[in-house]
């Protein structure tokens, strides 16, 4: 209309390589894996900064998953229909070796830094998609407690094509897993299950030990998966069952989907309600030691949570770093003006923290150090996934109202942020988790202390809350110690992030880091970097977090 010319209004954001414009992420790759991963990342970060991958997002959002229970004649289906776009999301996520590929490459190749740094940069175009990738790169460690399961599934898990759709495996170029662990009455406490597994002489499904599974789950996302790992009580404890959704035969396993939770986030991405009748399934590990076993897939999804909220902050920071290249406001650049600067310095400081502890244990995983992944991953599932949602809503707070609105992204980033805090064990469930193997695996511990203790000399303030571990880890053992957890766990993640930045970023971020973290030189919120500090650093930190 001719009452006003639009000026001073941000352009939409411009291709960009998710790789290469993410100076922490590509230095972790170029440090702890091959020219060969990084090439293959640098590809699969073009396509995720592009503008086509940006409306697969939008539409697989906009779009969302519908529940089908029957069919036109009454017979039950239990299927989900997807939009176009999350089966293009997919194709590309499959196809890019983000499942369970690593876990058939030899230790120390660099396979799962590749396969985590790929996990990152596509996770900044949509995150819902990526559930159902992670559980199935998740669902390999706890699978090789049965050889023959391991045999016939793992391969399919860890192929390159995305194949859905409910047939019997031996049908399939490819497979996905899912789990089902949590019930209404229990949540976390899974010990509480009262889905019942009963021994039988045989079945159609092979690969072990086959029970029948009777009871329910509460929550059980991505249902269209062709496998899940379940727990159920047996009689000696609970159990850990392999359930395929579609039997050797053809036939389909009873798995009936109640529903789909209306979810506050997460939208592209269909969670259910299941009730399971006489559902076949083959047990994985020991009888009665299934809650041990599907650890091993807890551990690798908790790590897909750290690197998945790494990839939200980035994602949510390199829109506020757009939107402050572009738009003036009393008479400069946003990013030009000193406050603004303190603002998006301190988000950088928060994103390159994050992501540096994230490859970090990925490099561990792939170097088979269990003693620094056991703790280091429950540390940055907790502090990582808990610091998500404050720095996404600052994010989404310099761009004003713009940021309110869905056109941008961020109000979506903004309702995902939370998920990974909750999914795979909330804060207080990790917490106490850490206070577990800090009083029960000494390993853990000497692992800890020894990369922490590789920093010693970097920084004074660093040095002093090195030297101030012990007392910390005492507290965790302590008869109170549950009351005190969160600050426990705070205090070891914050100095296990500054001890990384000490030796692996430049000086101005670490420095930056420690002094404001660990030196008092900061306040309650984002933005507050002690003058000093913001002046010296924020226009490096903020051309080092996105450049294009």
């Amino acid at each position: 209309m001719p009452t006003h010319a639009v000026t001073n209004q941000v352009p939409a954001l411009p291709d960009y390589n998710a790789l290469t414009s993410n100076a922490a992420l590509a230095e972790a790759v170029r440090r702890w894996a091959d020219d060969a991963a990084y090439a293959e990342v640098e590809q699969l970060g073009a396509r995720s900064g592009s503008a086509q991958a940006r409306e697969w997002a939008e539409q697989a959002n906009t779009h969302h998953p519908v529940l089908r229970t029957h069919s036109p004649t009454g017979e039950r289906l239990d299927e989900v229909d997807f939009h176009p776009a999350w089966h293009s999301l997919m194709e590309v996520a499959v196809g890019g070796g983000l499942t369970a590929e690593p876990w058939t490459r030899p230790p120390g190749t660099g396979a799962h830094v590749r396969r985590a740094a790929g996990f990152t940069t596509w996770s900044e175009v949509e995150a819902g998609h990526l559930c159902p990738v992670s559980m199935t790169y998740a669902a390999a460690p706890a699978l090789a407690a049965n050889a023959a399961l391991a045999q016939r599934w793992i391969p399919p898990l860890a192929s390159r094509s995305y194949d859905f759709g409910l047939r019997p495996l031996d049908a399939k170029a490819g497979a996905i897993a899912g789990m089902g662990m949590t019930e209404k009455q229990g949540g976390s406490d899974v010990r509480a299950n009262t889905t019942r597994a009963v021994a039988t002489d045989g079945g159609p499904v092979t690969g072990g030990d086959t029970y029948r599974l009777t009871g329910h789950k509460w929550f059980c996302s991505a249902p269209m998966s062709d496998a899940f790992l379940v727990l159920a009580q047996t009689e000696t404890g609970v159990g850990c069952f392999l359930v395929p959704r579609v039997l050797d035969d053809g036939e389909r396993n009873p798995f009936a989907l109640q529903r789909l939770k209306d979810k506050l986030g997460n939208r592209s991405n269909a969670s259910s309600e299941v009730e399971l009748d006489g559902t076949w399934g083959v047990r994985v590990g020991d009888e009665g030691r299934g809650i041990r076993t599907i650890l091993d897939m807890v551990a690798a999804t908790r790590l897909d949570c750290i690197l998945g909220s790494s990839a939200t902050m980035r994602a949510a920071l390199l829109r506020a770093i757009h939107h402050a290249r572009h738009r003036s406001a009393f008479g400069a650049l946003l990013v030009d003006q000193p406050l603004m600067q303190n603002v998006l310095a301190d988000l950088a400081l928060e994103s390159e923290a994050a992501t540096t502890l994230a490859l970090r244990l990925a490099h561990a995983v792939d170097e088979g150090d269990t003693a620094l992944s056991r703790l280091g991953v429950a540390l940055g599932k907790y502090w990582v996934c808990k610091r998500t949602p404050v720095m996404v809503a600052e994010a989404l707070e310099c761009l004003g109202g713009n940021g309110y609105v869905e056109e941008n992204g961020l109000a979506r980033l903004y309702r995902e942020a939370p998920l990974n805090s909750i999914w795979e064990g909330s804060g207080n469930v990790n917490a106490l988790d850490v206070l577990r193997a800090v009083g029960r695996e000494q390993a853990s511990v000497d692992a800890y202390l020894a990369e922490v203790g590789l920093a010693r000399g970097h920084h004074r303030v660093l040095d002093d809350a090195i030297d101030g571990l012990p007392e910390l880890l005492a507290r965790a053992t302590r008869p109170d110690a549950q009351a005190g957890a969160r600050s426990v766990v705070e205090g070891l993640a914050v100095t296990l992030q500054a001890s990384l930045l000490a030796r692996l970023a430049p000086t101005v971020v670490a420095d930056a880091f420690i002094d404001s973290r660990l030196g008092g030189r900061h306040g309650a919120t984002f933005g507050t970097l002690d003058v000093g500090l913001s002046t010296q650093a924020s226009r490096t930190l903020v051309d080092r977090a996105f450049t294009l």
